[in-house]
This record gives C-alpha cells, sequence and structure tokens, in this order.
C-alpha cells in the first residue's frame, strides 16, 4: 500500500489510487460503496477488477452497494508495527459477505470480540475515507437473535 492519495506520509491504512479504482475510492469518500456488477453473467464482484472474475467478460460496471453485510470470519489483532495501526490495537480484522452477493476483507468498528458471531448483521461506516463495517444500527448493544 504504502504512501497512499498523496498524503505525505506513511500510512499503510489508505490505498494507493489509480486511475481505474478512483471512482470506488471517491465514492467511498462520499460514503457511499460501490462494487462491480457484470452485464454478462450478472454477478457482482470485489475487489474492482475491469473484467468479471467469473466469465471474463468486460461489460462490467459500477453499482452502488447497499452497504449492509454479514460476518463471514475475523481475528483480532494485537500487534501491527504499520502506522496507524499500531495505535488502534487490539481491532478486528475481518472478511465480510456483501448482500450484493461478494466477499470482502475489511475492519470490524465499534464491537469486541465477545460482540461478534458469524452470520452477524453489520453495516458500512468509513472512516478516512475506507469502508469498515460496524454491528448493524451502529449501536454496540445490538440483540444476537437465535
Amino acid at each position: 500500500m504504502g504512501m497512499g492519495m498523496g498524503m505525505g506520509t506513511d500510512r499503510y491504512d489508505i490505498p494507493d489510487v489509480d486511475a481505474f479504482t478512483r471512482v470506488y475510492w471517491d465514492a467511498a469518500a462520499d460514503g457511499r460503496l460501490l462494487v462491480r456488477r457484470c452485464g454478462g453473467c450478472g454477478r457482482a464482484h470485489h475487489y474492482p477488477r475491469e473484467f468479471c472474475p467469473f466469465c471474463w467478460s468486460e461489460d462490467v460496471v459500477w453499482e452502488g452497494a447497499s452497504g449492509l453485510a454479514t460476518l463471514y470470519t475475523w481475528s483480532v489483532v494485537h500487534r501491527n508495527d504499520l502506522p496507524p495501526f499500531g495505535e488502534r490495537t487490539p481491532y478486528v480484522a475481518a472478511v465480510v459477505d456483501l448482500d450484493e452477493g461478494p466477499r470482502m476483507m475489511t475492519e470490524v468498528v465499534d464491537a469486541t470480540e465477545g460482540e461478534l458471531w458469524v452470520g452477524m448483521g453489520l453495516e458500512v461506516a468509513f472512516r478516512d475515507g475506507v469502508p469498515v463495517f460496524r454491528p448493524r444500527g451502529g449501536s454496540r448493544t445490538a440483540v444476537r437473535l437465535q
């Protein structure tokens, strides 16, 4: 990752932006999550690519995502020496399933490890223009439904 967005300081939580991904990161800066949808097979994918990873079609367009997801798996990171992660430990690195279908690597915020479970509902939030996820409703008192 590296410098990221021309900020001039080493931050490893902000991606390098190129001409193709600029649409995605500009939307994220505005609080909108995008995925790519294939006009050939109809499937959505993430991370953004210029072609469909399922059928190889180049008939792929940007689409606004709902921002809703379910937790697939996670790990609590207790040490990370790359700035600014060291200031955030412990944090929850996670993989979520977006409601549109794609699986996405991210971070879960506003919840402790004991409040997490596979399949719990999450919603997107944005930190410095980067999508992260929190329990749906944004409340730490979300009730787990059986």
